[in-house]
């Protein structure tokens, strides 16, 4: 490689690292990584409904793809 090409990635790499920081000092300035406690307010509003309501999804989803896979097989049993 040429040295020209080395010194301006160097460069490059230097000016971007230095704009990563200034954006991370202005995170913490401004407090964006103070959010303590967002998981475990999130735990005190889910109510057993909601948790119930979840759980139903998924297994719906769940049948939904095993029933999907069946007819798959089934026809590509018939094509055979």
């Amino acid at each position: 490689m040429n040295v020209e090409i080395i010194a301006f990635m160097l460069g490059i790499s230097l000016v971007l690292g230095f704009f990563g920081l200034l954006g991370f000092l202005w995170g913490l300035k401004n407090e964006q990584f103070d959010d303590e406690n967002k998981m475990m307010e999130g735990v005190l509003f889910d109510t057993p409904e909601d948790l119930n309501k979840i759980a139903n999804q998924h297994q719906k989803h769940d049948f939904l793809q095993e029933l999907d896979s069946q007819i798959t097989q089934s026809q590509n049993k018939k094509e055979s």
